[in-house]
């Protein structure tokens, strides 16, 4: 699995450390004896460890090229980094619950400042639908926030 890791990442480092935290999750989940199917349970839990790392990856990076643009006498401490890129991941974990529309139609409201009926027309449903997105959406934000 390292292997099959490394080839998709490019780095040994980084594919040992996937394949730890792979192992990891599969030895804290179910009964290992429970797996019908063991090899392909783990690769399942490989890839979902692969796209997670790659999704951090992507936020970190676009976090690092907004910082860039500030003026060097407004950028953060790398605790204060550290801090957003942790938060940042807490709600990417939290939108991924959403199904993918109602994700789709909350970032563009929060992030490009859509109207619901322009958010309808991109997505292809009725504002009804956007507005039903919008309150899971919400609810789910104000369910995450309310649990830390």
């Amino acid at each position: 699995m390292q292997e099959w890791l490394r080839r998709r990442l490019g780095c040994r480092h980084d594919a040992a450390d996937l394949a730890h935290d792979t192992f990891v999750r599969l030895l804290s989940g179910r009964q290992a004896e429970a797996i019908r199917e063991p090899r392909a349970f783990l690769t399942t839990l490989a890839q979902r460890a692969l796209f997670t790392f790659w999704r951090r990856r992507d936020l970190e990076r676009a976090y690092i090229e907004s910082l860039q643009a500030l003026p060097q006498a407004s950028a953060p401490s790398e605790e204060s980094r550290a801090l957003v890129v942790e938060a940042l991941m807490h709600i990417d974990r939290v939108l991924q619950r959403l199904p993918g529309k109602a994700r789709q139609a909350f970032l563009y409201s929060q992030l490009d400042e859509l109207s619901y009926a322009e958010i309808a027309a991109r997505i292809g449903v009725s504002v009804i639908t956007v507005r039903r997105y919008m309150k899971q959406a919400i609810t789910l934000c104000v369910a995450a926030r309310l649990a830390l």
